[in-house]
């Protein structure tokens, strides 16, 4: 009891000391709004000095929800003595300098030993590191939504601008589409496009990668096959070329088609329905077939590798995606969009990339395409501490020149290279197929270059 005595003594006897200890800012004000007291803290958040305050009515600070409440009424009385509290209210008060601050504000009366309120008594928390990591957020959101200003397909290019009209006038149509495109451009994205412009939302999208598959996989994974035929087997999912799909189906790599798997896709396509292998029903085709390829179809057809009465009816609407190097004008975009991704999703602080860093990707001729240019930034962000991606930071086809690979100004030295292979290797826990895929070179040249560093590859050192 002698121990709480004291401490209330102390306080009585020194509460100016403790209020300036504060971190929130506190401000005193009478029955009228006039400004009795305010601590340092409120002073350092306002950038007022004590002497510019004291007496001066609470509206020179302009709270803006006290002015959403007519701040000054009934006699000048202040809001918070219409209220008699206030709790975690977010809003904003005007600094000395003009500029607005945004902070949480609580409040209350007091009142003396007869009940009567003799003053009001406010304390601010400073909102601005809150604000401006909301703003941060924000912004990078916005730049993960681009996938969202035209399904993924990132680019105000001329040509880009093409492909999205295109695009859109083709999914006014039910024909077959087929999409040329060099691997990484985005076909993908291109035929996910189409099902969303054309079908119900919640119809499936159902992608059936040719190249992935051997053939008996691939007619298992195209048809239902009954009893009584070559293959028997019970199917354990609905196949799309029998069930009412009503949705879209993405033949990915259709060039890689094996032939007998054409003759039967030729049969689907040419009588509008199937009939089951061991029955007799015709069955509608109420889907979209969307293909894509990265070859050459003119050397397919001279070769009789692919059918071309097939191939007729596939590329009914056409679609050609222009590859990286034919439009550059995008690669600032794609990379701003990129590195907003990648500081995203890793939470390091980096912001841009240099105008030497940005250069050598411009002139750089991408045989990967978009695919290779996000590898190159995730690359990057695994060498680069923060702040500005440099040349330095960039993968080694950008530091050595070789054919129509550009050289930095700046080439790595034997350490450097040695501490980026070791970074690369922590961050993929000794993973050396992903180490390889973020430097940008084959398993191989990883090998040599491990054995060429001396460097043993342990996963359980990472």
């Amino acid at each position: 009891m002698i121990q709480k005595e004291k401490i209330k003594d102390y306080f009585c006897d020194n509460w100016k000391v403790v209020v300036d200890r504060m971190k929130e800012g506190l401000i005193l004000v009478d029955v009228q709004g006039n400004i009795l007291y305010a601590n340092k803290a409120l002073e350092e958040l306002l950038l007022f000095d004590m002497e510019e305050l004291l007496g001066q009515p609470c509206n020179i600070l302009e709270c803006d929800a006290c002015f959403g409440e007519n701040l000054m009424r009934e006699g000048k009385r202040c809001a918070l003595f219409q209220k008699g509290q206030i709790h975690d209210l977010h809003c904003s008060f005007k600094q000395k300098n003009g500029d607005r601050i945004q902070v949480i504000k609580n409040a209350i009366v007091l009142t003396d030993n007869n009940g009567a309120v003799v003053a009001g008594l406010e304390t601010l928390t400073d909102l601005t590191a809150v604000v401006n990591k909301e703003n941060v957020i924000s912004a990078l959101r916005k730049q993960l939504n681009l996938e969202n200003e035209f399904y993924g397909l990132i680019g105000n290019s001329h040509v880009m601008t093409q492909v999205h009209e295109l695009i859109k006038s083709v999914a006014q149509v039910r024909g077959p589409v087929i999409i040329y495109g060099e691997s990484g451009t985005g076909k993908e994205l291109v035929a996910n496009a189409i099902h969303k412009l054309s079908t119900p939302t919640g119809a499936p999208f159902i992608k059936i990668n040719c190249a992935a598959l051997n053939e008996v996989m691939l007619e298992n994974e195209l048809f239902r096959h009954g009893k009584g035929t070559v293959i028997e087997a019970e199917p354990v999912k609905p196949r799309p070329f029998e069930d009412e799909v009503k949705g879209s189906i993405f033949l990915d790599e259709i060039g890689d088609l094996p032939l007998t798997t054409q003759n039967k896709l030729l049969h689907i396509l040419e009588e509008q329905g199937m009939k089951r292998v061991a029955g007799h029903q015709s069955l509608p085709l109420p889907f979209r077939i969307i293909s894509a390829t990265n070859k050459n179809f003119d050397l397919l057809l001279i070769e009789n590798r692919f059918r071309g009465d097939l191939y007729s009816r596939l590329r009914a609407l056409p679609i050609k995606l222009p590859p990286l190097r034919k439009r550059p004008e995008d690669i600032p975009l794609l990379v701003e969009t990129f590195i907003n991704r990648f500081r995203l999703k890793t939470g390091k602080d980096i912001t841009s990339i240099s105008k030497n860093g940005l250069d050598l990707l411009l002139s750089y001729s991408w045989p990967g395409n978009i695919r290779e240019l996000i590898n190159v930034i995730e690359y990057a962000f695994v060498i680069c501490p923060q702040g500005e991606i440099t040349p330095k930071h960039l993968p080694q086809q950008f530091q050595t020149s070789s054919g129509d690979v550009h050289a930095t100004t700046q080439s790595q030295s034997p350490a450097d290279r040695r501490q980026q292979l070791l970074h690369v290797l922590n961050k993929t826990n000794g993973n050396k197929s992903e180490a390889a895929r973020i430097l940008g070179i084959s398993r191989v040249t990883l090998w040599k270059q491990l054995k060429r560093y001396n460097i043993t590859v342990d996963k359980s050192a990472y």
